[in-house]
């Protein structure tokens, strides 16, 4: 806590029980519901992550991410299920249970857990989001990155992007397959890679652009043969909005978390002369939050 008074004083005011600043209107899915219910959802809601409830307990059983859903698609091991099981054919693919490809190994909160805690826990687990289960681990709300920032941003923080930003940025080039974008982001544990066309910078795409490009059904125009790598070899560049956001090296914390809440992104590129320096994003502010 030491980026100045006024973001000191801003986060003593929120040391209470976490459930007070979380949203409490949470989408939750069964086990059973299928991969395509998920995608659709985080593709209407813009979520990054789902909690999986048992539909007769209501207890926490696990929470499917979209990192999640490109590692099924091919990005990582649970791709093997397409492979294998399905042969490569997306559309049946996508009706298979969400409990095949969600994770159970999850990082929750108390409902009686503070902000520290959470900060802490998501720092720990490297999560941008917490449920909050109550004594009957029943899912009361989640928390997270976007709640945190919300709390601190326009505050003057004396603190500039450039001390804590990611550098030594992994990026891919425009006419990368989707696929292989994908496969870079679970591999190193990424949920956005910056894009380059013949080195200048082109733009971001996130792990929640591609579930979009399956969830909004442009992926299924790329089929002929139901294969999911007709969809897969499209160029990442075609996700890629034209419209460029960025900040600067020298601009104040609380200014870039203002940007990426007015904008709804959850990073920033950060250039200098037209440069890429790096890259400052929602945990890079929980890191100074810490």
């Amino acid at each position: 806590m030491r980026i100045g008074p006024d973001f000191k004083s801003r986060i003593s005011e929120h040391e209470g029980r976490i459930l007070a600043l979380a949203t409490r209107n949470v989408v939750t899915l069964p086990p059973t519901a299928t991969i395509m219910e998920a995608i659709k959802i985080m593709t209407e809601k813009r979520f990054r992550r789902i909690p999986i409830i048992n539909a007769g307990t209501r207890r926490l059983e696990g929470v499917v991410t979209s990192v999640d859903v490109i590692d099924f698609l091919g990005g990582g091991k649970k791709n093997l299920l397409v492979e294998n099981r399905f042969k490569g054919n997306l559309l049946a693919a996508i009706n298979e249970e969400v409990r095949q490809i969600m994770e159970t190994d999850i990082a929750y909160l108390n409902e009686q857990a503070d902000f520290k805690e959470a900060i802490s826990t998501m720092l720990k687990r490297r999560t941008g989001g917490l449920p909050i289960v109550n004594d009957d681990m029943h899912v009361v709300a989640i928390f997270t990155e976007r709640n945190a920032i919300e709390l601190m941003s326009g505050i003057v923080t004396n603190k500039t992007v450039d001390e804590y930003m990611t550098r030594n940025v992994k990026m891919v080039s425009t006419d990368t397959p989707i696929g292989q974008a994908a496969k870079v982001m679970v591999e190193n544990r990424l949920r956005r890679l910056p894009v380059v066309k013949d080195g200048i910078f082109a733009g971001i795409v996130t792990a929640s652009d591609i579930v979009h490009f399956l969830g909004r059904g442009d992926a299924f125009s790329k089929l002929t043969t139901g294969n999911i790598h007709e969809a897969l070899d499209q160029p990442v560049g075609s996700l890629v909005s034209q419209e460029l956001i960025w900040t600067g090296p020298g601009t104040d914390m609380g200014k870039a978390m203002e940007i990426m809440l007015e904008r709804k992104i959850g990073s920033l590129p950060v250039l200098e002369e037209g440069v890429l320096r790096g890259i400052i994003t929602e945990s890079d502010f929980l890191r100074a939050f810490e």
